[in-house]
Order: C-alpha cells, then structure tokens, then sequence
C-alpha cells in the first residue's frame, strides 16, 4: 500500500510485514549492564541461548546475572508443569545471586506453546520474595531494539507512587543526586536546589551508559531543569517515583510501548520531543522540554554553533554524499535527520516499525531539516523487502549503506561502503558531545577507502575481485 507522495510532505510506503532484524532478545545484552542488581532469566529454546552466546557475546561477560531456561520437549508437549520448573530455577538464582528483581524474557517458543509468563509471575514472586518483571521481547512481534521497549514498559508497572517516608525525608532519593552530591555538605546542595526552576516532576526513559545520562542530566540543570529520576534506574531497588500528573520524555525512538503505558496506566504526560541525537536534535529535545515547563533557554544556540564547527573535519568527508538505510534499529530517522544536516543527501530510510504518533516531533524536525538544506525529502519505508530495497540500491548507488550484518559483506563485494546499524546501536551517540562519534562511525568505511587509494592498493582490490 503506497501513499500518493505530494511535494512538500514526507512519503511513507510499507512492504512485507516482515521485520529484517536481529532478534529483540538481545536487550538482554545492554539491560544487564544498566541495571546492576538485576538477573535476567531468558525462556526459550537453545537455540535461543546459541543467539546471545554467540551473535552478543553476553555470556562470557554476564554469566553471574543472566541464564536461559531451556525449553525441552517435555515443556513444549505440556508434559512438566510451567510453574513449579520456574519456581526451581528462580529459587536456584535466589540462592545463588539474590538480586533485587529477576526479569523473565520470553521468546518465539513461550508465544507459541502459550506460556502464561504474567499469570505465572505474580503468585511466583509472592512465593519468593523477589519482584520478577515480565517481559515479552520474541521475535513475531517486536524488532531488535523493541526488545528494550517491552522490558521498560513491564518496568514501569513496578515505579513506586508515592516515595516512602525513609526515602522522603532523605536530601535525594534518586541514584543520579546521590552520585553528584556524594561529599558535598548540605549548604552547598540546598544553594544548587535554589538554581533549578519551578516545575513540575520530570522523569526521562530509555536505556543509556551513565556518563551519557550525567550528560543530559547537566544539560538540563544548565536551563533550570530538575531530572526527578531514570527509568531504568541503575539499581531497581532505586527505580523513580511516577505520579499522576507527572511529566515524561523519551530518549530513543523505539520506546513507543514505554510511553503508551506511562500515559494510560501511570497518567503521566508525555513531552513529544525529537530525541537527543546529534547537536540539532539535542537542541530541539531541551528546547521542546523548557517550552512546556515556560522556561526560556539559554546558550543552546552557541553550543550547538561550537559543536557544528568541531565536527567540521569529518563533515568535510561526507557533506554532498548520499546514505541509504535499509532499517534495523529504528534509530533510522534520527540518524538520517543528523546526517541530512550534515550536508547529506537520503532517498530511502528503511525502518521495521514506526509509531507516528511517538516519532512525530522527530518526523517534523526531519522535514524541517531538508527544507532548510534544500535537498529532497527521503521516502520512508516501513517493514521493507530486503530484495526490493537491494534493487533500489543497484538503481541508486548510494554512497553509504547503513544496514543489519546480513547484507553488509554482499554490498561491499559490489563496491557500495556500508555501515552496521548495530553499531550505532551500541555507541554513545546521544548528546551534544557524542555527535563526534556518530560522525567516526559513519565516515569509517570512506576514511578507509581513501586510505587504500593513497597506499596504492585500489588496482590490487579490483584485480584480486575479478580473480
């Protein structure tokens, strides 16, 4: 089904239905990380487990926090019983770890034999003593980074209402002040409370490393912006208090589940903001925040104007140059925005799954951002055809294919540069100072070509393909 495509709107078509990504499984890979006294218990097959062993590299890291609940064939024939095998290994893991929660993720298998994780979950942690957070992140359903998506939606049924009276008569409750208040006396906290405005409760949601969410922290106090926690908190025992009426905002793309639910089981309103990705992203995410609290920003634009000129080295390599992406981890329109502003051209964004709704800020920006550069607005595929989309590269040529690892070395064997997406995945790119690495990312496949050019070594590539 194809919109009719006018000139001054974006085009959206949608193909297969099918999502041409890795497994979402893999959130396992980084949510174990952030939240530290976490146990995330995958339900699956083992082929499952081969997945994150192999193809994520967790187990050699996470072994003490994470661990596959192989499905035998007993299982999928109904013949053991669900609840008391779970109710062993979540007492094996009590024993063993005790963490503060233990996550359930359930795969392709426990949607197809019918597995009751949400009935199971509540009579289990009342058994045990420990919460346990259901949550599904198979493959039927949900593309690689929903997986996240589906953990902190479960999560955000667990965030206290109200603070407890030890925790409220605390200076901080959340992790973030405890970290940056450590050793400072209390005059010197209560002088900086004084720096923030008056508004009301603010909680932000998305998964990032900690220096990252320092960072956008302090960029935020810098306008007068009070952060009142992170979810995921890095300790669930520390996870921030949501109240009706209070306001949220997302930090990545692909948390539309997330933000559906803060609205309509939690009451919170939610910032629709583009998200903080590049300079002009970040800029656009605190500006949208400070317009709905009536505070006006300050700096923002000389800051984004030095980060511009910093990046200049790099966007030497790339400004007149076309990206083509093939969709993978539904940061596609974030990043094609950035590098649109970066003197770029794109005709397709390839996506598996977009909300309107959630990403319309981020969409509008997007059309801003081509307008302003004058270049043609990219058409936006939704679930796209991999072999539709390989014939559109052949027509096009791009300069740059940013794609999943499946069609990386086919492309490259016909002199096209291409960039996984899962690497933008796994790097800091939120921010105003991490749009530098971005911009590595991006720019590595033309840096190294044209290192082979100057070493001589463009004739011998050629010779050794025709071979």
């Amino acid at each position: 089904m194809t919109v009719a495509q006018t000139p001054n709107a974006l085009n959206f078509d949608c193909e297969t239905g099918n999502y041409h990504t890795f497994c979402p499984i893999s959130c396992v890979a980084w949510l174990y990380q952030k939240i530290e006294d976490s146990f995330f218990l995958v339900i699956g097959t083992k082929t499952c487990g081969y997945f994150l062993q192999n193809a994520m590299g967790v187990m050699i890291f996470a072994e003490p926090r994470y661990a596959m609940a192989e499905l035998e064939e007993g299982d999928i024939s109904a013949k053991l019983n669900d609840y008391e095998e779970l109710k062993r290994l979540c007492l094996q893991i009590k024993r063993d770890r005790n963490p503060s929660v233990i996550v359930w993720i359930g795969t392709c298998t426990t949607e197809i034999i019918k597995m009751d994780l949400e009935g199971l979950a509540p009579k289990l942690e009342a058994e045990i003593g420990i919460p346990i957070v259901t949550a599904r992140a198979n493959g039927l359903d949900y593309a690689f980074t929903q997986g996240e998506d589906t953990v902190l939606a479960a999560m955000a049924h667990k965030c206290p209402k109200e603070a407890p009276k030890a925790e409220a008569e605390k200076d901080e409750r959340n992790a973030i002040s405890k970290l940056m208040n450590f050793g400072r006396k209390k005059e010197e906290v209560k002088q900086e409370e004084a720096e923030y405005k008056d508004h009301p409760p603010l909680v932000l949601f998305g998964s990032l490393p900690d220096p990252v969410v320092t960072n956008l922290t302090l960029e935020l106090k810098k306008q007068g912006i009070k952060v009142s926690g992170w979810l995921p908190s890095k300790r669930f025992t520390e996870l921030p208090v949501i109240e009706e009426g209070y306001y949220t905002c997302g930090v990545n793309p692909f948390l539309s589940r997330t933000a559906t639910t803060l609205m309509r089981r939690r009451k919170t309103k939610l910032i629709g903001a583009p998200f903080p990705i590049g300079p002009d992203g970040t800029r656009a995410w605190i500006e949208k925040i400070c317009s709905v609290f009536n505070i006006e920003p300050q700096g923002l634009e000389e800051r984004e104007a030095k980060i511009w000129e910093s990046l200049e080295d790099y966007i030497q390599l790339i400004r007149g140059k076309s990206v083509f992406f093939m969709g993978d981890n539904l940061l596609e329109v974030s990043l094609a925005r950035f590098l649109i502003r970066c003197g770029m051209t794109c005709p397709e964004i390839g996506i598996p799954y977009m909300d309107k709704r959630y990403q319309k800020a981020e969409l509008d920006l997007l059309e801003k951002t081509c307008n302003e550069m004058g270049v043609a607005l990219p058409n936006i595929v939704e679930k796209p055809d991999n072999y539709n989309q390989l014939q559109r590269i052949k027509e096009i040529q791009p300069d740059l294919v940013i794609t999943g690892m499946a069609h990386a070395n086919p492309l490259e064997a016909r002199g096209i540069n291409t960039k996984w997406s899962v690497e933008f995945t796994f790097a800091q790119i939120h921010g105003f100072t991490n749009a530098r690495d971005i911009l590595e990312l991006a720019t590595r496949p033309m840096r190294r070509n044209n290192n082979l050019k100057e070493l001589g070594w463009e004739k011998l590539v050629k010779e050794e393909a025709q071979v």
